[in-house]
């Protein structure tokens, strides 16, 4: 099928083979007069299938021109040029969008004139910076519009791996916090002993704090500060026998661990939702989350922390998220900023 290449664009000028095509897979846009006017990706794919042959200023265009010509005029064709052909190629009809999303992808058998687009996505190189405050507004724009957002990073070897993003309000099941009476702990290095064990059990037995440790009890220095706060623990330094009070703590706290009242927060905003909270060291996040009794249940959420603004390389986003995934966990980012804690689900789909 013949086309004319025009400043940006591909024209198919005769309006009955502008007609099938557009009728066989919803490319371009019609024009008035019955012409069809496609973009540079949908002329791309479809010269690189073998349904479309363009003309231009000085004769006939390769894939490979077109390709080229793309790459300099818009920063980025490469990346969302895969992205489309890729999801062209599984049956689905593609439609660009406007900045900074990338493509409204509609359900096989659906088109832009009957059904809603199904999933609005972003594409990505693995090299660009994974930019947690973009995709929360992107995430409300969507949600604006009862759209799925999906993800399509493309790494170095142009494969494509899609990632589906959500915001949740994770909620549990936990009793409230009820202990009758401060219990005392020892300040010891990096951690909280109790030594009571009729103490020990009462803060163990309704949320599950700390560990038990023989007829210890070991509690980590976000759950001494948690229970501090709440003035339900009272503390004495191990080597020198004073007081330690809940400031101190938390310097102590600061110096091993720089992160520390960040963390806390997010530790406070998932105890509220009503969430036995336990750390995710094991899982590479810094914590693991059970919506019941961690003795009856498994662990529904990993949470990572992280401050307003979060940036991070893309490797490192897709590594806790297989992760995650291997160990049939979800994966949560929580952002956490002065009012509040937002938290953002990442995982591995396939449209």
């Amino acid at each position: 099928m013949p086309g004319e290449l025009r400043e940006d664009s591909v024209i198919i000028p005769d309006p009955a083979e502008a007609s099938t095509l557009h009728n066989r897979g919803y490319y371009g846009t019609p024009q008035s007069g019955g012409a069809l006017k496609l973009t540079l990706l949908e002329a791309a794919y479809l010269a690189e299938t073998g349904r479309l042959s363009v003309e231009g200023p000085e004769g006939p265009l390769s894939t490979e021109a077109l390709l080229r010509l793309g790459h300099g005029l818009q920063p980025g064709f490469e990346i969302r040029y895969l992205v489309y052909r890729e999801l062209r190629g599984r049956g689905y009809v593609v439609k660009l969008h406007r900045a900074p999303l990338d493509f409204r992808v509609f359900p096989r058998g659906g088109s832009p004139t009957r059904t809603p687009s199904k999933w609005w996505v972003a594409a990505i190189s693995e090299r660009a910076l994974f930019d947690l405050g973009g995709l929360i507004a992107a995430l409300e724009r969507t949600a604006d519009v009862r759209k799925s957002l999906l993800l399509a990073v493309v790494d170095e070897e142009s494969d494509v791996t899609y990632y589906e993003v959500r915001r949740v309000l994770p909620k549990g099941r936990a009793a409230e916090l009820s202990i009758p009476r401060a219990v005392s702990g020892l300040l010891l290095g990096d951690r909280v002993a109790v030594m009571d064990p009729e103490a020990a059990g009462t803060l163990h037995a309704g949320q599950f704090f700390g560990k038990p440790v023989g007829r210890t009890l070991q509690l980590s220095l976000i759950e001494a500060a948690f229970l501090c706060e709440h003035g339900l623990l009272s503390l004495k330094d191990a080597k020198s026998n004073r007081p330690v009070s809940l400031a101190r703590l938390k310097r102590r706290a600061a110096e091993l661990q720089p992160d520390f009242e960040l963390r806390l927060a997010a530790y406070r905003d998932l105890k509220a939702r009503g969430l036995i909270v336990k750390t995710g060291f094991k899982f590479g996040a810094h914590f693991r989350a059970y919506e019941g009794d961690p003795e009856k249940v498994h662990a529904k959420y990993l949470i990572h922390a992280v401050p307003a603004g979060y940036e991070a390389l893309w490797p490192e986003i897709s590594r806790i998220v297989r992760l995650a995934h291997g160990v049939r966990k979800e994966i949560l980012l929580g952002e956490v900023d002065e009012q509040r804690v937002s938290y953002v689900e990442l995982a591995r789909f396939r449209p």
